[in-house]
């Protein structure tokens, strides 16, 4: 559904108040206030952490805020838990039920806009999503039609933590010097893990932004020398496959000493090497002798509102605010959410948090842009199989090649379908 109000005075008067908020203070200058108040409701998903008072109720700290900002609204919240991992999948079982303004992941971007239950950002939204945001973080919430379609608040990646009694800062660039000198768990039958190592390659997905269908999957020259070394991984007795959990359970015991994870394990494996604690962006790699930059996917989690809200300018309004640069800071003071905020990089706290500076320099350094088209469905379920043969030993230094073509082959054949 398309909002025809993006040149509305009226909503860039209201949008420009998306300004930080002042500590959260009391001060409404710059709000508009004609003395008369709109009754409006509006319904929001987030995370059950963000509603938590034992973890500072991060949701109604900004509702209180965005509401003192805008007393032209009298604002009735109605606030329902549902995680940005799962906000589709809601979506799904009734799009125009669904709430006022909800918080997702971006991996889900393709699927809410098919649904039609995700409003394109408005033009002063979108340039603040352009001001606060690198160029892969704003990607990471466009549309094929080139539109913006969420409020990103932080990245959503993986990077490593490791155990620095173990592991030198020199020892975790190198995940083959890692394997000589100590136990390492990595997800290689997972298809959003394992790809590292061919994103290393050259591997492109879609084009440089990850949008363009026609583009389709482009691998990298040394797919097979990779797959013979991931063979070889997977037979060193000092990796151990993380599946299931397995991983931070082995982190925590004490029977691995580097695992790789997102910021939502960082409390976990601070608490299990304690002193020990450390973090770092992706290794690099050697396979037949050529060394290559593991790279996981990024993304975002954003903030967006629902086209089909009867309130559509303060749902958008109220997505964006969730967004800002205040609303992030309160976030990382409250759950320690890694701001995607350029101009908050140097918060307090940020620089000395190894989960916060690994994830920022993976972002920068060590990723690829994780496509949201739906032509990317079909690059999971391939790419996990050929994870959990190389594990399974069903693929050996002899038939490497052979599998790897398999692989790339079922991969092309099923885009194929969407490029037609």
């Amino acid at each position: 559904m398309m909002i025809n109000w993006k040149k509305s005075l009226g909503f860039v008067a209201a949008a420009a108040m998306l300004l930080p908020l002042a500590a959260c203070g009391s001060d409404n200058s710059g709000s508009s206030n004609s003395g008369s108040k709109e009754d409006v409701t509006l319904s929001v998903w987030t995370p059950a952490e963000d509603q938590a008072e034992d973890q500072g109720n991060w949701l109604k700290a900004v509702q209180d805020a965005f509401q003192k900002k805008h007393p032209e609204y009298n604002i009735t919240w109605k606030n329902d838990v549902v995680s940005e991992a799962d906000a589709a999948k809601q979506v799904k079982t009734d799009p125009s039920a669904a709430a006022d303004v909800y918080m997702f992941a971006n991996d889900q971007l393709g699927t809410l806009i098919d649904l039609k239950a995700i409003g394109e950002l408005p033009d002063v939204l979108a340039s603040q999503v352009k001001e606060q945001n690198d160029t892969d973080m704003i990607n990471s919430v466009k549309g094929t039609d080139g539109k913006l379609y969420g409020v990103p608040y932080t990245g959503n990646t993986w990077f490593m933590y490791y155990n620095k009694s173990k592991f030198s800062a020199d020892d975790v660039k190198s995940f083959n010097t890692m394997l000589e000198k100590g136990k390492v768990a990595f997800q290689l039958s997972n298809s959003w893990y394992m790809p590292a190592f061919y994103a290393g390659d050259g591997l492109e997905l879609f084009g440089k932004d990850g949008l363009d269908v026609k583009a389709g999957i482009k691998f990298g020259p040394n797919s097979a020398d990779i797959t013979k070394y991931l063979v070889d991984v997977a037979n060193n007795p000092n990796f151990t496959n993380d599946a299931d959990g397995s991983g931070l359970a082995a982190m925590t015991s004490g029977s691995v000493d580097a695992y790789f994870s997102g910021s939502w394990d960082a409390k976990d494996v601070k608490e299990a090497l304690g002193d020990n604690y450390a973090a770092a962006q992706l290794p690099t790699f050697t396979a037949n002798g050529k060394t290559m930059q593991m790279r996981s996917f990024s993304g975002s989690k954003a903030a967006a509102y629902n086209p089909n809200s009867k309130n559509t300018k303060a749902a958008a309004l109220f997505a964006g605010f969730m967004g800002s640069a205040e609303a992030q800071k309160l976030h990382w003071e409250k759950r320690q959410i890694i701001p995607s905020d350029k101009s908050l990089a140097d918060l307090s706290g940020i620089a000395e948090d190894p989960a916060a500076q690994a994830q920022l320099d993976t972002l920068k350094n060590t990723s690829i842009l994780q496509p949201t088209i739906a032509a990317m469905n079909e690059w999971w379920t391939p790419t996990e199989s050929l994870g959990k043969a190389i594990v399974n030993k069903q693929v050996n230094a002899d038939n490497a090649e052979q599998k790897t073509q398999e692989w790339e082959n079922q991969v092309l054949k099923g885009i194929s379908t969407f490029q037609k």
